[in-house]
């Protein structure tokens, strides 16, 4: 996800000079021009520096505090593990308030113009908040700012009013690249699946990984990055491709979704490289199971998107009861306790968390 504000934005995308290149101030293509914050070496935590408020701001919303409240919930697309648990975690927290119904519905495919349908049709009915993953943060800002400027507020899990992030995208990025350090050593290649080279939060996240890899992991050599939206069939296409344009040269594949990460471990497999070629990536846990089971995939790094879900739909009725205004440095989520606010709009969820062998079968989402 990219750091998102609904009166400047901008996706001015670099791409390297050459595959494996460190140049300075290059970056791999695919990631977002943002300044990058890369963690510690060894293990330490970062610190988050105190910014002003930077989300947009409803024109004159009802007073609708403590009063039921509607929501439409439009991710990406609809019909995928980690969007079903994210719209599970928000009817857990709706159904605590008791006063908030949220329905989901979203395009089938990851298609923005499509997303952006969704959104406006709900404007038009007339709905209290619109909660929502971004495709593409540019495409969908003047829908947003639609929502706004009518009174609605604007809550994103993935960009909007206030954002609630899965975690600090640093965080993710020293996750990713010290478990593929660890797998291949630090002198092999790597190549990486991603959706879209202007999908804010992969662009974020891979910004992020450069940054570290070039501090902590110099001699890893990146190959390529391929867009392969969040389609499964196409991501098993692009990390097929990839295994056969760069052969032995290729130690390593991430998955930047969870549709590209088992895609990219299916490809693996029927390749018969389990072992010879290590995926590391985002995806949900029982997408990975297989992959985990087969000793094919060691590291599956995430969130819960339960709990993602769950944590935006409080943040959204704390900004309707007028509890969550800018300048606050935390917000109470239900069974996760109180949330800390950081970079003047975005609600941090946690850490990441590594799924393992030993720990995948304890979760089923």
């Amino acid at each position: 996800m990219k750091r998102l504000t609904l009166t400047a934005l901008a996706l001015a995308g670099t791409l390297l000079a050459g595959p494996g290149a460190w140049a300075a101030g290059a970056r791999w293509d695919g990631a977002d021009d943002l300044p990058v914050n890369p963690l510690p070496c060894d293990g330490g935590g970062g610190t988050v520096a105190a910014r002003p408020y930077d989300g947009g701001r409803p024109t004159n919303p009802p007073d609708l505090a403590g009063k039921p409240i509607t929501l439409i919930d439009v991710p990406k697309l609809i019909g995928i593990g980690y969007f079903n648990a994210t719209s599970q975690g928000m009817q857990e927290a709706a159904k605590e308030l008791g006063n908030v119904r949220v329905t989901t519905d979203g395009p089938t495919e990851a298609k923005i113009d499509e997303q952006i349908k969704f959104i406006d049709n709900n404007i038009t009915r007339g709905v209290n908040g619109v909660l929502f993953a971004a495709n593409d943060p540019v495409a969908i800002a003047p829908v947003l700012k639609k929502a706004l400027s009518k009174g609605i507020h604007v809550v994103g899990y993935d960009a909007r009013e206030w954002f609630v992030n899965q975690a600090e995208f640093n965080g993710i990025a020293k996750a990713m690249i010290d478990n593929m350090a660890k797998e291949i050593g630090e002198d092999k290649s790597f190549a990486i699946v991603t959706s879209t080279f202007t999908t804010p939060n992969q662009a974020r996240w891979i910004a992020e990984m450069w940054a570290y890899a070039q501090k902590c992991h110099a001699r890893m050599k990146w190959l390529e990055t391929v867009e392969a939206q969040e389609d499964n069939i196409l991501s098993f296409n692009q990390a097929s491709t990839l295994l056969n344009k760069y052969g032995d040269q290729l130690a390593g594949l991430f998955g930047m979704t969870s549709v590209a990460t088992p895609a990219s471990a299916e490809a693996v497999t029927r390749a018969n490289l389990c072992g010879k070629v290590a995926v590391v990536g985002l995806a949900t846990p029982n997408a990975m199971k297989p992959y985990v089971k087969s000793d094919c995939v060691k590291s599956v790094v995430l969130w819960n998107p339960v709990n993602l879900g769950y944590a935006a739909v409080y943040v959204m009725r704390a900004v309707v009861d007028g509890k969550l205004k800018p300048g606050a440095t935390e917000v109470t989520a239900g069974k996760l306790g109180s949330l800390k606010v950081v970079n003047g709009s975005e609600i941090l969820l946690g850490a990441p968390f590594v799924f393992t062998r030993q720990n995948i079968n304890d979760f089923n989402f």
